[in-house]
C-alpha cells in the first residue's frame, strides 16, 4: 500500500511524522485533528488535553512530543503551533471530577472537551495512547503518537504549556507546595510539603502519596 496520492506528491512530505496524516487524508478524510493530554500522573492539579488540526502537508521544525522538549523550546513552539494551527482546542478536568470518575476517565473527558471546541470539526482523529473517546468522527488511536505524528506532537506541546502555565497560577494560589517546579508531580519536595501541609484543594485526594494525609487537611 503506497501512502503517496496527489495531496502529498512532493517529496519534502513524505517524512515519517506525517505518515498517519497521510494516509488520513488519501483515504478520503479532509480534517485531521491530532489529540494528546498531559497532567495524567500528577498528584495535583488538571488533566488537560489539547487537540490540534494543522493545515494539509504543513511542517512544523522542532515540534516533538513535549517531554523530550526544554520549557523553552515549548514555549516558543506553543507561539508557532497556536499562530499556524488551522484550530486548537483545550480541555481540561479538575482533580475533584478526577477523584469521582478516575484518570483515564478523566482523560478522554479533557480529550472530548478540546474536539468539540474546533472549528471547523474533524473529520479524523489521531489519538495518542490506546483509548478512544466517546465520539462518533472517526479515530485512530496511536501508541507513542506523540513522537509518531505532527499532528499529536503539537497537540502534547499545547496540552504540556497550558497545564504547566496553570501549575505556576496555582503556585500562588497556594503557596508551600511549590507547584511552579514540579508542576503537581510526586517529587520527593512535593510529598515533603503533602506531610506537612497536607493535601491542599487542587490535590488528587484518591491518589497514592495524597489520600494517606486526608486527614491533614486544614479546615
Amino acid at each position: 500500500m503506497t501512502l503517496q496520492g496527489e495531496l502529498f506528491s512532493a517529496a519534502p512530505l513524505s517524512i515519517d511524522t506525517l505518515l498517519f496524516e497521510k494516509s488520513a487524508y488519501n483515504s478520503g478524510f479532509t480534517c485531521v485533528a491530532g489529540i494528546d493530554e498531559a497532567g495524567r500522573g500528577p498528584l495535583a492539579g488538571p488533566v488537560t488535553a489539547a487537540a490540534v488540526i494543522l493545515p494539509v502537508g504543513l511542517l512544523l521544525p522542532g515540534v516533538d512530543d513535549s517531554k523530550k522538549l526544554s520549557p523553552d523550546k515549548r514555549e516558543k513552539l506553543f507561539d508557532t503551533i497556536m499562530a499556524q494551527a488551522l484550530s486548537v482546542g483545550v480541555g481540561s478536568i479538575d482533580p475533584a471530577v478526577i477523584d469521582q470518575i478516575n484518570i483515564l476517565q478523566a482523560t478522554r473527558c479533557a480529550m472530548l472537551a478540546a474536539v468539540k471546541q474546533l472549528i471547523p470539526q474533524p473529520d479524523y482523529l489521531l489519538i495518542d495512547g490506546i483509548s478512544t473517546i466517546e465520539s462518533t468522527i472517526a479515530q485512530k488511536t496511536i501508541k507513542k503518537g506523540d513522537s509518531l505524528s505532527l499532528s499529536i506532537a503539537a497537540a502534547s506541546i499545547i496540552a504540556k504549556v497550558t497545564r504547566d502555565r496553570l501549575m505556576i497560577e496555582m503556585d500562588s494560589k497556594y503557596p508551600g507546595y511549590g507547584f511552579s517546579g514540579h508542576k503537581g508531580y510526586g517529587s520527593a519536595s512535593h510529598m515533603d510539603a503533602i506531610k506537612r501541609l497536607g493535601p491542599s484543594p487542587i490535590h488528587r485526594l484518591t491518589f497514592r502519596g495524597v489520600k494517606e494525609y486526608v486527614d491533614c487537611t486544614s479546615s
